[in-house]
This record gives structure tokens, C-alpha cells and sequence, in this order.
């Protein structure tokens, strides 16, 4: 059994090393100036992987599972998933009473000229507001998300996003986040309503 484990990991590894790949290569292709030669010859490089990694499939992204440590893992989130060419991926710490993680956006994901889109910011402040609840024993779906933009977010600058679990009512629970300078100035803000599904707390 370790012997399979230990290869499964190992597989794993490899994955989420090709993950980190493909995101340079996705901002390397947003990025690039090179002619049409290069590009023609990447294309046909590129198409060549995907009928690789196309000849076994999963149905679904990497689910979440126990990892070796003990901890419980998503390597298929679209934030936090190593597998996940999507995420950036976020690393996040939980605190007293939140949770805390350092940002640096990349060109991909830029909105406005110079600027990170706001539905990416959105997304981050999602994630790290059910992760406040969720480290609060407060686990549930998003109900609402209320988003304040009070500055342009940079991007290739280090950020620090932050969330807090403010109170429950019943099945229903608040938490607030921000995404901040590093001098704590806040350039947007969050308030998120989460719902505990019922079959959740039947289980």
C-alpha cells in the first residue's frame, strides 16, 4: 500500500509541476511578441501535448481528499488547486479568528489596462471568506457576496488577502475580507452571507 501511495504522490507531484508550466506558458502566451514563425511552431508543439494529456481523461478536476500529512487538500481548485493551471495557486494561513494569504496577481489576469479584473479579485475574496467560515466550524455555501472596489488592484505587486468570521445566525453565517497593500492600505473589500446546507448539518 505505501509503495502505491508513494507512486500515486509521486504522480501527483509531476501533475502540479505541470500545472506550474502551463501557467507560465498561459502568461507567457498573453506576453509574447514573437513572430509568426514562433508562434506557428508553438501552436503545433502545443497541439501535440494536448493529444498527449487527451489520451486519458478524468471526468472531473482532482477532487478533495485526505493528503499523506493528515490534512484535507483540493488539488482541482480554481484557487487554491496545485493541479489547477487556473489558480494561482493561493496559499493560504488560517489564524485566530481568520484566515490570511499572500497575493501576487500576474498579467493574465488583468481587467482593466494595469489593472487585475474585478471578477478575479471577486473570486479570491469568495474563497477566502468560506474558508474564514469554514475555520470557525461555520462551513457553507455562498449566499451573497458584497464587493467594494476601492482602488485598482495591481498586478506583479505582492498583496496580502485577509477574511474574518464576524457571526452566525442559525444556518446562516457573515464573514468580511479585504485585499490589501502590504502597508495595510485596502484596495477592495468584501462581505460575504454563507449558508450551511441542511444535509450538511444532518450529517
Amino acid at each position: 500500500m505505501s509503495v502505491e501511495l508513494g507512486t500515486e504522490e509521486s504522480r501527483l507531484a509531476a501533475l502540479c509541476a505541470l500545472a506550474q508550466q502551463t501557467r507560465e506558458l498561459m502568461d507567457a502566451v498573453a506576453l509574447t511578441d514573437v513572430g509568426e514563425d514562433d508562434l506557428t511552431a508553438a501552436h503545433a508543439a502545443l497541439t501535440a501535448v494536448n493529444e498527449r494529456l487527451r489520451s486519458v481523461l478524468r471526468q472531473t478536476p482532482q477532487p478533495f481528499e485526505i493528503a499523506p500529512d493528515g490534512t484535507l487538500r483540493h488539488l482541482g481548485n480554481a484557487v487554491t488547486g496545485g493541479a489547477n493551471p487556473h489558480a494561482l495557486p493561493l496559499l493560504i494561513e488560517v489564524r485566530d479568528g481568520g484566515v490570511r494569504a499572500e497575493v501576487v496577481f500576474r498579467p493574465l489576469h488583468e481587467g482593466p489596462p494595469g489593472a487585475v479584473h474585478g471578477g478575479i479579485s471577486a473570486m479570491i475574496l469568495d474563497h477566502l471568506l468560506g474558508q474564514a467560515v469554514a475555520a470557525a466550524g461555520s462551513a457553507g455555501m455562498t449566499g451573497t457576496l458584497t464587493v467594494r472596489y476601492r482602488r485598482p488592484v495591481p498586478y506583479g505587486t505582492p498583496l496580502v488577502a485577509t477574511a474574518e468570521y464576524t457571526r452566525t445566525e442559525g444556518r446562516k453565517t457573515w464573514a468580511e475580507g479585504r485585499i490589501s497593500l502590504p502597508d495595510g492600505e485596502s484596495l477592495v473589500e468584501a462581505t460575504g452571507l454563507f449558508i450551511t446546507p441542511s444535509a450538511w448539518i444532518s450529517a
